[in-house]
């Protein structure tokens, strides 16, 4: 059995310029920022509950969340908003069951959804995110209750959760308006411990992750227009997992940090607007395992 290290989150919605990653393993709670050219920022001070396990999404068109997560021997339900320039808040009295690896994105242009982790047991539950940053109650789970999926948008104004522990390939599509489908029959390699966020204004990318602990792997898998989900690419950069990614520069994306099996990494990979994943770059910030992700501004 595979240690249990912080859960992605990943998310994007098309058009933001910038990003940024936090919280992670330690826990730690401190944050890097993400220039519209894709350069990190060395760490900036944290806020809020220093956790893992959490998940990350956009909401109102131009800001951010983070929430939920673990640090021992709790889960969390709480939440941190980042405002339209990188600004994370202080903590947000949590909404819904406390839950740790799950995965996050944005849908409806301008709301955002979590999904999955882990709460006494696996869970398939959700819960809604408005254009202001504010958390439903839990919504009763569709399709397989899984951990350490991720999610991205797709389409402009939809999501997609997709693989997780136990290891499977099968995906989840949310629509317009929040509602999670049942099951998607899976396509690529099964794995979990994976990133994912949108690309090219309106097509996603899951990427990275582990299909038989300690194995890592870097493949990749597109995400289209319509939310089908491609075939294996043949991995670039480290191979790792407990990895996130993000949205930046409007219409790429951005893998960063992980764990390979021995140690935990700041590296990045960039992926260009149509999709493709750069080689490492050298990594910025405090080394560490699977913070959260979401775009702004």
């Amino acid at each position: 059995m595979f240690p249990i290290i912080p859960a992605n989150s990943a998310t994007a919605a098309s058009g933001n310029d910038e990003g940024i990653f936090a919280y992670g393993s330690g826990p730690t709670n401190v944050s890097n920022l993400v220039s519209n050219a894709g350069v990190v920022s060395s760490d900036v001070a944290g806020v809020g509950t220093a956790r893992r396990h959490l998940g990350g999404c956009e909401y109102g068109g131009d800001k951010g969340i983070f929430g939920y997560g673990y640090a021992d021997p709790s889960n969390y339900s709480i939440t941190n908003l980042v405002s339209n320039t990188g600004v994370v808040s202080s903590d947000v009295a949590g909404v819904g069951s406390a839950n740790r690896c799950l995965a996050a994105c944005s849908y409806g242009g301008d709301k955002g959804i979590f999904g999955y982790g882990i709460v006494s047991d696996s869970v398939s539950t959700t819960t809604l995110v408005s254009n202001a940053g504010v958390v439903s109650s839990d919504i009763a789970g569709v399709g397989t209750a899984r951990y350490y999926p991720a999610a991205c948008e797709y389409g402009d104004d939809k999501g997609i959760f997709g693989y997780g522990i136990s290891y499977t390939a099968v995906t989840n599509l949310v629509s317009n308006a929040g509602v999670v489908s049942s099951d998607v029959a899976g396509v690529g390699t099964a794995r979990g411990i994976l990133g994912a966020c949108s690309y090219g204004g309106d097509k996603g990318i899951f990427g990275y992750g582990t299909v038989s602990y300690p194995s890592m792997t870097a493949i990749t898998n597109l995400v289209s227009n319509t939310g089908v989900v491609a075939t294996d690419t043949v991995g670039v950069g480290t191979a790792r997992a407990f990895i996130v990614a993000t949205q930046y520069g409007g219409d790429k994306g951005i893998f960063g940090f992980g764990y390979d099996g021995s140690i935990e990494h700041s590296t990045t990979n960039l992926v260009s607007n149509t999709g493709v994943v750069a080689t490492d770059t050298v990594g910025v910030g405090t080394a560490r395992s699977n913070p959260g992700g979401c775009s702004f501004n």
